[in-house]
């Protein structure tokens, strides 16, 4: 069992918080540009923004014994190769979830999307991850706060719910493929790949079928830099560094609390009231997040 300290569970949570805000960022670029010229931008920046940092801590340990360098020579193939499946991934999940938001509500949007944490462990078992109780109930009670939260109208799968389902499902494998690379590679540098190639397939899907112009993506300057710097180059490292010592399970509970952010964001920023539902919805996923983090039983006697 991974030992978890309060870094990264922390680490999580603020990615959710800059997520939940992206939502707000990502509707309002959409009135500039397409979808695939959105997240092509955006991830460029984000792998950008990384890399003054990874110079950084590289010149911090450039001094090392012979031993050291030859090792960090293997896990370049390890952090190549992992950085690309992250970035497959994400490019392929955010394109999909980008699409959504165009045919769909944002509350619809938000909780689908949060269906990954039903799907993690889901999935887990095929990989043979072993899921107590605790979680099981802690994924319930936050299924059942984002219907609470998000579900505004009668449910039904329209044409963007089922982009957005598709991309909770990529969402999965994407915090499945970052729990078995991250322990292996640096968070930060496979952040930096994992973007350089969500940015490439975006890319060719723009050139493919839109028609990017300069002056619509310059409108779009503001949603387009805090998606780059905040959602892809900030959160997304914060996500591979805090899912290093957490269960996957349990970082997607945290991840998800995204949905929430952005309702309080869309209030904040928007204007928009929450309704006494949606304030519920709220506390039951706290409580899916608290009941989450507490230790078993077995810990605590230990």
């Amino acid at each position: 069992m991974r030992k978890t300290n309060v870094k990264s569970p922390l680490l999580l949570l603020l990615a959710a918080v800059i997520w939940g805000i992206a939502f707000v960022a990502q509707s309002v670029g959409m009135e500039y540009v397409g979808p695939f010229t959105f997240n092509a931008i955006r991830s460029v920046i984000g792998g950008l923004v990384l890399l003054p940092v990874i110079f950084f801590f590289d010149k911090r340990t450039a001094k090392g014994t012979a031993a050291e360098k030859s090792a960090d020579k293997t896990d370049k193939k390890t952090l190549i190769l992992g950085g690309i499946c992250c970035g497959v991934c994400l490019g392929v999940a955010s394109n999909l979830q980008q699409i959504g938001i165009k045919y769909t509500t944002v509350g619809k949007a938000g909780f689908i999307t949060a269906m990954y944490i039903v799907l993690v462990p889901l999935l887990g078992i095929f990989l043979k991850k072993r899921v107590g109780i605790k979680v099981c109930i802690s994924v319930v009670l936050a299924v059942i706060g984002l219907y609470l939260l998000c579900m505004t109208e009668e449910f039904s799968i329209g044409r963007g719910d089922a982009y957005v389902l598709l991309c909770a499902l990529v969402f999965a494998f994407h915090i499945l493929t970052i729990d078995h690379f991250s322990s292996m590679a640096d968070g930060v540098k496979m952040s930096c790949i994992q973007f350089l190639a969500a940015g490439l397939i975006s890319a060719v899907l723009m050139l493919i079928f839109e028609e990017p112009r300069l002056d619509a993506i310059l409108s779009a300057w503001l949603p387009l830099l805090y998606a780059g710097v905040m959602s892809c180059g900030v959160a997304y490292t914060f996500q591979i560094i805090g899912q290093k010592d957490m269960d996957p399970t349990i970082a997607s509970l945290i991840l998800s609390l995204e949905s929430v952010i952005s309702v309080l964001a869309g209030w904040a920023i928007l204007h928009q009231k929450l309704s006494v539902r949606e304030l519920f919805g709220c506390l039951v996923m706290f409580a899916a997040i608290i009941l989450a983090q507490l230790p078993e039983r077995k810990e605590k006697e230990r």
